[in-house]
Formats: structure tokens, C-alpha cells, sequence
């Protein structure tokens, strides 16, 4: 019996996602393009779409490394920062482990715990969103794996050096530390960590970023991790072969060559957010001390996820009622607005 022929065109794989849509609020997606930069390397690197790119990425390794600032045996390589911790626990982990993290806390974690099938151990998050991280240091006794998000996703907010520094003496070397820095770029000068330094004194630790956020890469998938030299070349076991498209190297090397336009960019995000909360503050609403791109409405008894539903607005809701709400453009932000004002009134 003959199979009817199926023709595959653009028009029927469907359209892109919409790069211009305001009210996509719920992915914490930069709200800008590539940088004009970083567009003309990539359209430059189609020509090279018939060709694999290297077996493993040593020189996108070896960019990222001399831009953090550790050697490049240190560094390792993923789709996204997803990839990367699911490179950790394959590496460190055995089924049946556990993993301790804050609740709520990025989405992944508790797909990537199901994964690797490790037992999940969460902690609550105290009423502004901040992390207990005695609790933590407890739970990460008999764990193999902890997860410190620094800004934490959903909320945003930071813990201080020093409460990471006397976190880290207490969770046991056994115990791998990955320390989230997603959202690393848009934090203030005074609020960042020395990550070469903190793995040179913590060999447990993994520091964990993305150029999927402040770099607007999220579609190329791109992440790298960084700690100790032993640690590391364990997680370099699990790099997959061919595993990273000649787009994402040209991407961060052009990323890093605009660096000027790139912290533009970052300062009219955060300074997007400022506003957003103020205006919020101004109408009574709280929202929690955040430092990435993003704002967070904790539930404080309003369904917050309810009152956001047939706004038009993608926000991210949570089961106690909270928000999570991308900052985007002035226009989305009055959009946000006018749906809070509405929802309180």
C-alpha cells in the first residue's frame, strides 16, 4: 500500500517564534536581537552549515576560560546551562542520590533530579524569597548534590558573599555545590563573587552561567561551567561529541568583542526593573528584592497567577499564586501595570 507523499516546507514546519511579541514575559528572554555585532557573525557563519564543527569544543573553551579568568581545563561546555548541570549529575551522581534545592526554584531542577533519578530534597524559600541556607547546609549532609541559584529564579534576590562563603564551609567536600549564576551579569560590582577565586578555595563548588540571558542567545543553546581542575576533568567526560554548533562559538566571540554594547543593554534592562518595581511600590504591591531581569510577586495572599490569566500577558505562575514577570520593554511594562491595577481595583 502506498504512503501519500508529504511535502516539508518552511510554511508547514510553522513559523519562528515571535522575536517582537511585548507581552512574552514568561522565559526571563532578553527583549533585545543579537547584538548588530554577534547577527553579522552568525549570518557569516551559515557558509559553514555543511561542516561539523570540532569533535569537542576546545576553543570555545578555551575563549570562555581566558575571559572568566581560570585555565582551560577548568572550564566546561553545554546546551545552554541546562546542559551543563545535567553533565554535573551524570558525572557525580548514582541513582538514588539525593539532591537538595530551595522551593520554588528554576523549573529544571526538579525535571533534571526526575532524570538522573536522584531524590529531590527541597527547602522553602523564607517570606521574601531568600534562601535558608543553614537549612540548606543540613539537607546537604547526606546529599550528593546541592543547587544554590545566585540571583535565585524565581525571586531574583542574592545572598550575600560572606553567607555563600560560610554556606560553602559547611556543606561537606563530598557533596558537589552548584552555584547558579544564570543571571550573573546583571548583578551590581558589589554584589559579585570572584568565581576563580571561590573554586580555587572550594573544589567542590561549580559555578554555572548562560549566554542565554543578558547575551540574548537563548536560541543557540549555550552555557559553560567552571571549578576545580579534578572536578572538572570528570565533567569533561560527559562533554558530547560535536555537541556544540559552530554558531555557538562564533556568537560568544563576537559577544565578547562587544562587550561596550552588551552592558548598554544590561543597564536598560535594570534600569527597566527599577522602574517596573517602583511603580509597583507606588500602587502597594510588593515585590521581592530582585537582581536579574526579572520581577518576582509573592502570593502574600493574592492569586496573582489567577488575575494574570486573559490579560495577554505570558507571565510565569506559581501554585501559591506568585509571579514571575520577565522585564521587557516600556510597552510590556505598562501592560503589566494596567494588569495590576485592574487586578487590585
Amino acid at each position: 500500500m502506498s504512503t501519500p507523499n508529504r511535502e516539508v516546507t518552511v510554511a508547514a514546519v510553522g513559523a519562528l517564534p515571535d522575536a517582537v511579541n511585548p507581552m512574552a514575559l514568561s522565559l526571563n528572554e532578553n527583549p533585545f536581537p543579537p547584538l548588530p555585532a554577534v547577527r553579522s557573525a552568525l549570518v557569516s557563519a551559515i557558509d559553514s552549515g555543511n561542516r561539523y564543527p570540532e569533535f569537542l569544543p576546545e576553543r570555545l573553551r578555551a575563549l570562555i576560560a581566558g575571559h572568566v579568568g581560570v585555565r582551560d581545563e577548568q572550564v566546561v561546555i553545554g546546551a545552554g546551562a541546562t546542559g551543563v548541570i545535567m553533565q554535573v549529575l551524570n558525572a557525580v551522581t548514582n541513582p538514588g542520590d539525593r539532591m537538595v534545592m530551595a522551593s520554588p526554584t528554576f523549573d529544571g531542577y526538579p525535571i533534571f533530579a526526575h532524570m538522573a533519578r536522584l531524590e529531590p530534597v527541597t527547602v522553602g524559600l523564607d517570606a521574601h524569597g531568600h534562601h535558608d541556607l543553614d537549612a540548606m547546609a543540613d539537607a546537604a549532609a547526606k546529599a550528593r548534590v546541592v543547587v544554590v541559584c545566585r540571583p535565585h529564579n524565581p525571586t531574583g534576590t542574592v545572598e550575600s558573599p560572606a553567607d555563600i562563603e560560610r554556606f560553602l564551609r559547611r556543606v561537606p567536600p563530598q557533596t558537589v555545590v552548584v552555584l547558579d549564576e544564570a543571571y550573573a551579569e546583571f548583578l551590581s560590582p558589589h554584589h559579585r563573587i570572584d568565581g576563580p577565586a571561590l573554586v580555587a578555595r572550594h573544589p567542590n563548588v561549580v559555578v554555572v552561567r548562560t549566554f542565554s540571558k543578558a547575551y540574548g542567545l537563548a536560541g543557540l543553546r549555550v552555557g559553560y561551567g567552571f571549578c576545580g581542575p579534578d572536578l572538572a576533568r570528570r565533567l569533561w567526560s560527559m562533554q558530547l561529541p560535536f555537541g556544540i554548533a559552530i554558531t555557538g562559538l562564533v556568537a560568544v566571540a563576537a559577544s565578547y568583542d562587544a562587550e561596550s554594547e552588551l552592558q548598554q543593554r544590561i543597564r536598560m534592562i535594570t534600569a527597566e526593573r527599577r522602574y517596573l518595581r517602583t511603580r509597583l511600590r507606588a500602587m502597594g504591591i510588593y515585590s521581592t528584592d530582585a537582581h536579574a531581569n526579572f520581577v518576582y510577586l509573592p502570593s502574600w495572599g493574592r492569586q496573582w497567577r489567577k488575575m494574570f490569566d486573559d490579560t495577554g500577558l505570558q507571565v510565569r505562575g506559581y501554585a501559591d499564586g506568585g509571579v514571575r514577570i520577565t522585564v521587557g520593554s516600556r510597552q510590556s511594562t505598562r501592560a503589566v501595570l494596567t494588569a495590576v491595577r485592574a487586578a487590585v481595583h
